[in-house]
């Protein structure tokens, strides 16, 4: 596998141009993210990523993390690049000054987890949680849990998970068991008064059990006594593994364990724990917010989790694309065709490579320009309540599924593309080629599957004030395109699309067209994106990249363009034709 070199400049345009990260400066709140800082961010977790965790990736993938004696262990090297990764502060980016973090833009959170995740997609997972857990503490945990969990877990010294999922209940959250009782006063002498008792078992839980970090805490989705029936029943709790004393040592093991580690298609060095709550009936944890509200709690976790998760796309596109042609550039094979010279060539001269190269720089560029649009707008979402920062909050909804479907489905093509230019090589697992379509194939699924996202983008963002929120999206990218008639093709196709799904097409009918629909939503928006990069760099931006923008750019606007219109038959041809058949008819 070939060394990972971060691709820095084409971070920083897109962090510039798509994020808009001088706008984002001039608010007070983020004053600090000045050009000279960004820089040294993006170069320096650039640094780390290459020189720590990417050549962990291989071993991490070959050897796995393993469970013994109810301990994980992982490859050599981990606990070294873990605590140089805290040490250095990139898990403190964006977290609250109060709680020891740098307050910085989430844009460049998302920076710190592409390079990480770009040299080491399983390793970062582990951060990438963490985050979504100071995110839900800070929003709904009371002072006492936020003052006792926050700092330790900014800084990365304890890290965090989230346990949603249950083998009886999948997507259905609402069909968890996990319970929690009140602790009752003659329970540990009192010492766990207000508190409650978790019994349960959740499944898939990502870095649920290690020993990179001193304490780990769980956010467990349970039910107390008498809850409603279904989601509206759930309520959220923080178990921790250690017990923390009132002085913030740390005190006991809670009653929780790692049951086994789940045997998977590929990120085999991230410990995807079964875990059960209360075997003895001691594990003690602590309401997060209002009782049956949890689900909404959980949810500020997710959100951001699931633009993280699109991340995950340019990080295995990235990677696969640097690997594939570093490889077509070394591979002799066969004469150019029609070179009046016979000799072989490196197969990057062969017009099908050459195609298919294009083709994977093209989708990672764009995965990468819709993923700091949709930071960007995150972002302004959470400065002062104007109109204006209230519509890109509202921008930065609509743009999470897109990113999150679209980006990690492109994320696997990528990868494929790039074991097809190894050839036979790319099917042997020796060359490397064939663990990024391994490691990628779990985005789509998690953090709700990609048929879930596009579901969320028709039935709910699609309405955002009553529709004018999406089509406002799509009139900007017909403005900006008035010199690339497809690109405004597609766009206004996007919003007639969306008007009849708003105004007649039945729920059925939504969500038969809404992974087609949330597809053409996504390369409307990554073209558009990347014509602005091009624009900036034509007046001057990233000089460096002077030659190579307008190619990639080029090729995304006249290849992946005109093939995201293909869709649009399927968008809007309802969902009659998929009851056709009665279930049983499946199966013969």
């Amino acid at each position: 596998m070939i060394p990972y070199s971060p691709a820095t400049q084409d971070q920083l345009l897109a962090i510039r141009v798509n994020a808009g990260i001088d706008e984002l400066a001039q608010a007070e709140r983020f004053a600090a993210a000045e050009p000279d800082l960004v820089e040294a961010i993006v170069e320096g977790v650039g640094a780390l990523a290459a020189g720590e965790w990417a050549p962990l990736n291989r071993a991490g993938d070959m050897e796995g993390a393993r469970l013994e004696n109810g301990v994980v262990h992982l490859p050599g090297g981990f606990a070294d690049a873990y605590a140089d990764y805290v040490e250095q502060g990139w898990n403190a980016i964006a977290s609250p000054h109060e709680y020891g973090g740098q307050g910085l833009p989430f844009t460049l959170a998302c920076n710190v987890l592409e390079n990480l995740g770009t040299a080491n997609m399983a390793f970062n997972l582990l951060p990438m949680l963490s985050v979504g857990a100071i995110e839900a503490l800070e929003h709904h945990g009371s002072d006492e849990q936020k003052n006792t969990y926050l700092p330790r877990l900014v800084s990365g010294e304890w890290s965090g998970t989230m346990n949603l999922t249950e083998p009886q209940a999948g997507s259905d959250v609402g069909a968890l068991r996990t319970t929690a009782m009140p602790v009752s006063a003659d329970q540990f002498a009192g010492e766990h008064a207000g508190k409650y008792l978790i019994e349960g078992q959740k499944i898939f839980i990502t870095w649920g059990e290690h020993e990179l970090a001193e304490n780990i805490v769980h956010l467990v989705l349970a039910r107390t006594p008498g809850a409603p029936e279904g989601t509206r029943g759930i309520s959220l709790f923080l178990v921790p593994k250690y017990h923390v004393n009132g002085d913030g040592s740390l005190g006991p093991r809670n009653d929780l364990r790692c049951v086994s580690l789940e045997h998977k298609l590929g990120i085999n060095a991230s410990p995807t724990c079964v875990m059960s709550y209360g075997d003895n009936g001691k594990c003690v944890g602590e309401l997060v917010g209002s009782e049956n509200r949890g689900l909404m709690a959980m949810f500020t976790m997710m959100n951001n989790a699931r633009i993280n998760v699109g991340n995950q796309g340019v990080q295995i596109a990235e990677r696969a694309t640097q690997q594939a042609v570093a490889f077509a550039s070394e591979r002799i094979q066969s004469a150019r065709a029609g070179a009046p010279d016979k000799s072989p060539v490196a197969i990057i001269e062969h017009p099908d490579v050459r195609r298919m190269l294009l083709r994977m720089k093209a989708l990672t560029e764009g995965i990468r320009a819709l993923l700091y649009y949709c930071a960007g707008q995150t972002d302004r979402g959470t400065l002062d309540d104007t109109p204006d920062n209230r519509a890109a909050g509202m921008r930065g909804e609509i743009l999470t599924p897109l990113i999150k479907a679209w980006g990690t489905d492109a994320g696997i093509e990528v990868a494929s593309i790039g074991i097809q230019v190894h050839g036979g090589m790319g099917f042997v697992e020796e060359t490397g080629a064939a663990q990024h379509w391994r490691d990628a194939r779990i985005a789509p699924v998690y953090e709700g599957t990609n048929g879930i996202q596009a579901a969320d983008l028709v039935t709910r963002k699609l309405g955002f004030e009553n529709g004018e929120a999406y089509a406002a999206l799509m009139a900007d990218i017909v403005r900006d395109a008035s010199t690339e008639p497809t690109l405004a093709a597609l766009a206004r196709d996007c919003a007639s699309i969306g008007q009849w799904m708003r105004e007649k097409a039945s729920l059925d009918d939504r969500l038969a067209g809404s992974v087609p629909f949330c597809t053409m939503s996504a390369v409307a928006v990554a073209g558009w994106q990347l014509l602005l990069q091009q624009r900036a760099g034509e007046a001057g931006d990233a000089p460096s990249l002077a030659r190579t923008k307008p190619v990639i750019t080029r090729f995304f606007l006249d290849r992946i363009v005109p093939e995201a219109a293909g869709p649009k038959a399927s968008a809007s041809a309802g969902a009659e034709l998929l009851y056709t058949l009665p279930a049983e008819e499946f199966a013969r």
